[in-house]
């Protein structure tokens, strides 16, 4: 039996006005109401939690063996880069912007290193991407559905530098997805845990007799393998598989390319299925999922944010960005907060989602061509949707479930999943609504009336539309419509280094050049290498007493 109390390591109140003025319009970012981030609440009937300890009986999977992995062993001797460098005799102060896991990342290898940062996120919540919330009944709301897999080798490093490790929840090694002509019924990839990779996959695929014929599993195998054994310059150079049956689309590559990326296939870059089949098939373990035991914010952000105070620097939240002031030279001469305050620094770090920094870059930076290769990247819009419901729905599992529907990419049931939010009476489901161009101006009850046809597909026996069978008891709907950069064919050589032409001024995001696409590795990887553009800029930083002027060949790159 795992006891599992209160929380309290972050001090983020719930606040009615916050609420209030997020469901009447959302909560936008950094001050640009076209990239808010909405958030609807319904109750039905409401319920009370009990003030005492919550009580959780549930088997997790060990955790797997990560740690003699190529890929984990080259992001410890990563962090550890940072914590072995010479100290600093003059620490830089640098100011970031963005307190998601990128900004959160350059903040914690910066101060690693000896260094002042100063963390600034324009909204009260940290988190960015993975913010949730805390509603009047204790419930909390989040904005994705966020997996952890034994392929991000510098999330895994983090939470093991942090000494969270117990904070995942892993599951069983497998894949599941719903069977849309068998209602209620779903088909498993299941990895054996005896055979090394790639051949657990191939086995994964070949045992699968639901969803592939096996001449179509044999062609499928054969096409994957290339992806699964080649090396990033291997996945880079291709935008396709050859040989791998249509119906494998139909069948498998929908579904992953709702939840890598929120859009269809048509407009996804094969690319970023190769990467993550490079990626979550070449390791033993490298597919197998956790979840998180908690809220983001208080069970890996807050942990971060303690390291970062620990050693001396600071995050401030409600600290909105107005503008980037720039000196006479074109080099940053300060952030400008929304409150009339003036930041300085010694270099400065956007960290927020690159459509925000497209609003905000200064127009004498705009014709340059690394900021100018910004515009093809654009957020792609997504909608995360929480339902509780009166009783608990059988026809689930403790894992993370692929719908295969048209307006859900995955979903899992958080009562069974995550031992916060364990309850042993009623489900609550987390879905996420994707793809949502057409459905993210829609209303609230609307997207729930859509989400519950679905569901109704899903859990026949359980679940009806008009609710006849299992009721609602309240739902969240947490709108974003700028999120993840949509990894379109051709976005690649649009995504920039870390290290801008601007001297001093550094970019970090899962947008920015870096091996795993938009995602949370990606996130903290960018903000690995953001820290390591810095220190390797340290003399040139630390020698700057005034302005000084860019080279034309500088300003060109």
């Amino acid at each position: 039996m795992v006891v599992f109390g209160n929380v309290s390591a972050a001090n983020l109140p719930y606040q009615n006005g916050f609420l209030k003025a997020i469901s009447s319009g959302g909560c936008d970012l950094m001050g640009h109401r076209s990239f808010k981030i909405s958030t609807s609440f319904k109750t039905r009937t409401r319920r009370r939690r009990s003030a005492g300890p919550l009580q959780v009986v549930c088997v997790d999977i060990p955790r797997p063996e990560l740690e003699n992995t190529v890929n984990f062993l080259e992001a410890a001797s990563l962090s550890a880069s940072f914590r072995s460098a010479p100290r600093p005799a003059k620490p830089l102060k640098v100011v970031i912007a963005g307190a998601g896991l990128a900004g959160l990342s350059t903040a914690k290898y910066l101060a690693d290193a000896g260094h002042k940062p100063l963390l600034l996120e324009a909204r009260d919540v940290l988190g960015g991407k993975i913010a949730a919330w805390k509603d009047e009944d204790g419930d909390w709301y989040e904005t994705g559905l966020h997996i952890f897999f034994g392929a991000y080798p510098n999330v895994q490093n983090l939470f093991g530098e942090l000494g969270i490790n117990d904070r995942l929840q892993w599951k069983e090694h497998s894949m599941i997805f719903a069977m849309p002509s068998k209602p209620g019924e779903f088909s498993r990839f299941d990895f054996p845990d005896v055979l090394p990779a790639p051949l657990n996959g191939i086995w994964a695929i070949l045992r699968n007799n639901e969803m592939l014929t096996w001449p179509e599993k044999i062609k499928f195998a054969i096409g994957v393998l290339p992806a699964m054994g080649g090396g990033q310059a291997y996945v880079e150079a291709r935008d396709g598989l050859s040989g791998v049956p249509d119906r494998v689309t139909d069948e498998v590559f929908i579904a992953m390319s709702k939840a890598l990326n929120f859009i269809n296939p048509d407009e996804l870059s094969m690319q970023c299925i190769l990467i993550a089949l490079n990626r979550f098939l070449q390791e033993k373990h490298g597919s197998k999922m956790a979840f998180l035991d908690g809220n983001p914010p208080e069970r890996l952000c807050m942990p971060i944010v303690e390291h970062i105070r620990s050693l001396g620097g600071e995050v401030r939240l409600n600290s909105r960005i107005r503008k980037i002031e720039l000196e006479d030279d074109g080099t940053v001469k300060s952030f400008l907060l929304t409150d009339g305050t003036t930041i300085q620094g010694d270099a400065y770090v956007f960290a927020t989602p690159v459509d925000i920094l497209k609003l905000l870059l200064p127009d004498s930076w705009k014709e340059i061509p690394y900021f100018k290769r910004l515009e093809k990247l654009v957020g792609v819009p997504v909608i995360n949707v929480h339902i509780w419901f009166d009783k608990k729905l059988k026809n689930t599992y403790d894992h993370l479930l692929f719908s295969r529907s048209n307006l859900l990419s995955v979903y899992a049931d958080m009562s069974l999943t995550c031992k916060e939010y364990y309850d042993p009476n009623r489900s609550m489901l987390e879905l996420v609504f994707a793809p949502a161009e057409e459905w993210i101006s829609r209303s609230d009850s609307d997207i729930i009336d859509a989400t519950m046809k679905e569901l109704e597909r899903l859990f026949p026996d359980e679940i009806a539309a008009d609710q006849s069978k299992a009721k609602i008891l309240k739902y969240h709907v947490v709108k974003t419509p700028r999120s993840v950069y949509k990894t379109i064919p051709d976005c690649e050589p649009c995504r920039p280094l870390q290290r801008s032409p601007i001297k001093g001024f550094y970019l970090a995001g899962d947008y920015t050049k870096q091996k795993y696409l938009a995602s949370m590795e990606g996130a903290v990887l960018s903000g690995k290498f953001c820290s390591q553009s810095i220190l390797q800029d340290y003399e040139l930083l630390a020698a700057s007493s005034g302005p000084q002027k860019l080279s034309e060949t500088t300003l060109s790159t």
